[in-house]
């Protein structure tokens, strides 16, 4: 637990009790803060009360008295309807912050690095946690990504923290507090909370106004909008800029051309690693994170050989393109975190032969921008809302089967592929649509794809089985 001795003595809301919020109040009660929380789930109400966090309905107490509203991020503020808690902070001029601005006024000493984007910021979070490891030194990730911030270890000076970073949380920092800032991509997706694309894309340029003005800015180009956004802080000239491409060279910045990765951050031009070996990090927007990824640790003084075994050796994450068995043959690849169709289009650029799994609840936009990628796939299975939606894009140009759930789409997939045995064949789980129709979480969703292909595989780690 991080200790928070500029709260001590302070009056202090919190709304929202899921991990966060939990950790945020039992962080403020630890550090001799006033703290009165609220959840509108009386299960979360409970468990806090439980903890010895006081419970308090903001929702009936007079705000004025208070110094702050610690909100979490996955209540809206702004739109598209103020949680009205978050309303009557806001005409009461009372201060609303997040978690992550705790930590920053925390005074750790350490360095913080914070992460973030539309599709791949996880991935570079963990990575870049990853070559830290690797490289013995002390670190920890978390944030939007892994544990809450205020649950992680004080790691003192000597440290690093990698926070992986939401729109919805960097609307909440107000601080200073990043020493290196990275913003991997931008592609439209939480247009209702931001109200319009523009307010979204504002929201992920926080993450430089929240740098040291003598910070280093790791910034993607290969989208129109970080293009634009390289252009301002190169007109603003207060920072050190490294630009990222997976697709070509980049003057000044790292790249990736035909899969081998290059730095030319001091002009060099030098080849650093081939991307193609490393299993776990497929395809071209894997390789943009890798470069993310290698900028931050080259920036942070880790030299080049260690972070191109680390690349080699990463791991990757559960529900990010993740192999879950080989069976028959036919690949099958947990990718239930694609929630839009930015993201699947990741994963569907990299393979050839696709049983694809689709579906949930459907985001604004649907499916229409994956069109130049339906040649890759041999039958789509649709699942949850978008089902329908989905099936009116394929409508001649794919074949479709309205499955309904998970399992009978599973279970399509497999007999299919299965009887075709097709080169290369994958089954992807790649939804390109929210969870919350069917399950959870995305999380769920892909936990529950990998025990339905595990019950099948032969082995209980999906291990590959031959004919």
């Amino acid at each position: 637990m991080i200790p928070l001795p500029s709260a001590s003595g302070s009056r202090i809301a919190v709304l929202g009790l899921g991990h966060s919020g939990f950790a945020a109040a039992r962080a403020l009660v630890a550090s001799g803060a006033e703290v009165l929380a609220w959840d509108d789930d009386e299960d979360k109400r409970e468990a806090a009360a439980a903890a010895e966090v006081p419970i308090a309905d903001l929702n009936d107490t007079d705000l004025s008295a208070l110094d702050t509203l610690v909100l979490s991020p996955g209540i809206p503020h702004t739109h598209p309807q103020p949680h009205p808690v978050a309303a009557k902070a806001r005409a009461g001029g009372l201060e609303i912050i997040c978690d992550i601005e705790l930590m920053a006024r925390a005074e750790t000493g350490a360095r913080f690095i914070g992460v973030t984007g539309t599709n791949g910021k996880s991935t570079v979070t963990a990575l870049i946690g990853h070559i830290f490891e690797a490289a013995g030194e002390s670190a920890a990730i978390g944030g939007n990504f892994g544990p809450p911030v205020l649950a992680l270890d004080p790691l003192g000076a000597s440290g690093t923290y990698v926070l992986e970073l939401s729109s919805y949380q960097l609307e909440l920092i107000v601080s200073d507090m990043f020493d290196i800032m990275v913003l991997v991509n931008i592609s439209p997706d939480h247009i209702d909370r931001h109200g319009t694309m523009d307010g979204y894309v504002a929201a992920k340029r926080r993450v430089f106004d929240r740098g040291h003005a003598n910070g280093i800015a790791v910034i993607g180009v290969d989208d129109g909008h970080c293009r634009e956004i390289r252009a301002l802080l190169e007109a603003r000239d207060d920072r050190r800029i490294i630009p990222i491409s997976a697709g070509g060279p980049v003057a000044g910045g790292v790249y990736v051309l035909d899969g081998e990765l290059y730095d030319d951050t001091d002009g060099r031009d030098a080849r650093i690693a081939t991307l193609t070996t490393a299993k776990a990090l497929p395809g071209a927007h894997n390789w943009q994170n890798a470069a993310c990824a290698f900028a931050v640790a080259r920036a942070a003084g880790i030299g080049t050989d260690l972070i191109a075994a680390a690349l080699s050796s990463f791991p990757g994450l559960p529900h990010r393109q993740e192999l879950v068995a080989t069976v028959d043959g036919v690949r099958y690849v947990n990718d239930s975190k694609a929630t839009n169709a930015a993201a699947a289009a990741k994963a569907l650029a990299c393979y050839p032969a696709i049983y694809w799994i689709a579906g949930g609840e459907p985001k604004e936009g649907g499916i229409a921008s994956l069109e130049p990628l339906f040649p890759r796939i041999v039958h789509a299975f649709l699942i949850g809302e978008a089902a329908e939606t989905f099936a009116r894009s394929l409508d001649g140009k794919v074949a479709y089967t309205i499955a309904g759930e998970l399992g009978t789409a599973l279970d399509g997939a497999r007999r299919l592929a299965g009887s075709e045995k097709r080169a290369g064949a994958v089954v992807l789980l790649s939804p390109a649509s929210a969870s919350f129709d069917q399950f959870a979480n995305f999380g769920a969703r892909g936990d529950a794809f990998r025990r339905l292909v595990l019950a099948f595989s032969g082995e209980p780690g999906g291990t590959e089985r031959r004919q």
